[in-house]
């Protein structure tokens, strides 16, 4: 039976002795920290939110409205651009082929 117990001691390699306590006191100090931290973000993501609420309600004018003007706007500017290059004299010149010499 020492046999058995030498072949099996002698196949398995040497891997390093890990105590188990240490490891668990880590793995629940982290879960810990997880917690605490999930619960900071949530306490600064509501505030933050709060204040940008806060924020839109004081405009002039609400960011919806502002972003459909700008859109407005926007587009206005792309058609004239677009109406002023098409327009341009330099558009409206044609590039004609000679007939060649040969034919």
């Amino acid at each position: 039976m020492a046999n058995d117990d030498e072949a099996v001691d002698q196949a398995v390699p040497n891997w390093p002795v890990v105590n188990s306590g240490p490891l668990m006191t880590g793995g629940i100090l982290i879960g810990i920290g997880a917690v605490i931290a999930l619960a900071g973000t949530a306490i600064a993501g509501t505030h933050v939110f709060a204040a940008i609420r806060s924020w839109s309600k004081d405009l002039e004018t609400p960011p919806d409205q502002l972003a459909r003007l700008k859109w407005e706007q926007a587009k206005a500017a792309a058609t004239a651009g677009a109406a002023t290059w098409q327009k341009h004299p330099n558009a409206q010149v044609r590039l004609v082929r000679r007939a060649s010499a040969d034919g």
